[in-house]
């Protein structure tokens, strides 16, 4: 997946008539937080922004260039109008590449379940799991295909699959999903 850009500037005006005077000509206030919780006010375009915001979930990956500098970062909220269908404040995350992130992902169930076919039930259990890895290793979705379960068998951690750079933190042994019987 090709990498995601935001380009930002600095701002030095701060307050609702500052962000109102941002909005009213297409740009959108931002702040950026690092890791030792400091913070720095941007101003980034509202098109270019919800172009990138629109495909993305809590844990993608972005770069985000500052007056030329570049930063890796999460989109981490956003203020949102639905009226107007326009992103009103973001707040970004900035990361360090060198670190291992620790994280919680969701785990997307795919594949019709054998079991589920011959009469039994699908249930789920567990829908996140947390991992450890470099930033660079983190997969976009985590998917566990059902599709071989049979009646009476168990989807565990274990049976993900998932690159030997991310370091599975959740009990191997947690059940994500299983097929009952219905009897």
């Amino acid at each position: 997946m090709d990498q995601m850009v935001v380009n930002a500037v600095i701002r030095t005006e701060s307050g609702k008539r500052a962000a109102k005077k941002l909005r009213e000509n297409g740009r959108l206030p931002a702040v950026m937080y690092n890791s030792h919780g400091e913070a720095v006010m941007l101003d980034i375009d509202e098109a270019e922004f919800s172009k990138v915001w629109r495909n993305t979930t809590p844990t993608t990956l972005i770069t985000l260039k500052v007056d030329g500098k570049e930063y890796l970062s999460f989109i981490k909220t956003t203020e949102y109008d639905i009226i107007s269908d326009k992103n009103l404040h973001v707040d970004f995350h900035t990361i360090e590449a060198d670190k291992k992130l620790k994280m919680k992902m969701n785990v997307q169930f795919t594949g019709s379940p054998v079991g589920v076919r011959e009469g039994g039930k699908l249930r789920t259990h567990e829908a996140q799991i947390q991992i450890s890895c470099l930033p660079k290793d983190l997969p976009v979705r985590i998917t566990a295909d059902l599709s071989p379960l049979k009646i009476g068998e168990t989807f565990r951690v274990k049976d993900l699959n998932l690159s030997d750079a991310v370091t599975v933190l959740t009990d191997a042994e947690t059940n994500l999903a299983s097929v009952l019987s219905v009897k």
